[in-house]
């Protein structure tokens, strides 16, 4: 992937801080292995997966966590938040131009570093949990060891693999600033579990949507694509689709419990997002096929 050397100014570097005592915040492990249950895989929303009390600790919690010591990083490490800045400033641009042509004002999201395990306003993030957006606070949270593990586990390596984890959860903070995210956490709360689930889908789908989206007007106006990253990008979508981790973990499908949608659902959806390049194509609560 071809992006520009600037790097966003909206990185809040973690790294260095003491992190959580014992690597953990002020949650109890029940909440931790629901979350993980179910979300264990990035395009997360905490929102939707930590529940109302765990929004009582996000002042000191968000207080507690600041770089208390010089950021230590290897070669690699400074390669990938480089190229982590250069994605969110992408998105930056790109979601300011849709929002302006609107009529809308776009916020930018921060971006939170971290190591392990760090205070946000939706409870305990942990690297385990792969990235995700809190829209308690407005920002997203991400490890880098994760980019590692998508190689290991997911077998999708890539620039364009990894760019496609930033903007689907850059996609999250553009639900939340159009109200999407907030209407579907009244709708779940009120759902069974099994609608629930369903509702999780077609939020995640979406923001797979938006990402393709942003990849499409970013091309369009700065040629950002090289030879065989769209195919990145879809075996991404593809290696971590519900059905497909189901299989390998266990190796039976269950639907009703998926939350992000199976493989062939996240590849359309991207596909949908940067074939079209409009946001209006992306109402996957219309439909999710």
């Amino acid at each position: 992937m071809r992006l520009d050397n600037e790097e966003s100014s909206n990185i809040e570097d973690r790294r260095g801080g003491g992190g959580l005592p014992g690597g953990r915040a002020g949650v109890g492990i029940g909440t931790i292995v629901v979350a993980l249950a179910a979300s264990y895989f990035f395009g997360i929303d905490p929102s939707v997966v930590i529940n109302g009390a765990q929004m009582l600790n996000r002042g000191s919690q968000a207080e507690a966590q600041a770089p208390s010591a010089p950021v230590r990083e290897s070669a690699s490490e400074q390669t990938e938040r480089r190229f982590v800045a250069q994605v969110l400033r992408d998105t930056e641009v790109t979601w300011q131009q849709i929002f302006q042509a609107e009529g809308r004002s776009y916020r930018d999201p921060k971006l939170v570093l971290f190591r392990n395990a760090t205070p946000t306003a939706c409870g305990s993030g942990e690297a385990a949990m792969g990235p995700f957006y809190c829209p308690g606070d407005q920002k997203v949270y991400l490890d880098l060891s994760f980019f590692d593990e998508m190689e290991r586990r997911f077998h999708a390596p890539g620039d364009a693999a990894r760019a496609y984890v930033i903007a689907h959860e850059v996609g999250h903070h553009v639900q939340n600033l159009l109200g999407i995210s907030g209407k579907v956490q009244q709708a779940r709360q009120r759902a069974s579990e099994r609608e629930s689930n369903a509702l999780s889908v077609r939020l995640e789908l979406q923001a797979d949507c938006f990402a393709g989206v942003w990849v499409n007007k970013a091309n369009q106006q700065r040629k950002v694509l090289e030879a065989g990253d769209i195919e990145s990008v879809m075996g991404a979508a593809s290696a971590i689709g519900d059905d497909t981790l189901q299989k390998n973990a266990r190796g039976y499908v269950t639907p009703d419990s998926f939350t992000h949608g199976s493989s062939a659902q996240r590849m359309r959806w991207f596909r949908t997002g940067f074939e079209g390049g409009d946001i209006r194509q992306c109402n996957t609560f219309e439909r999710t096929s």
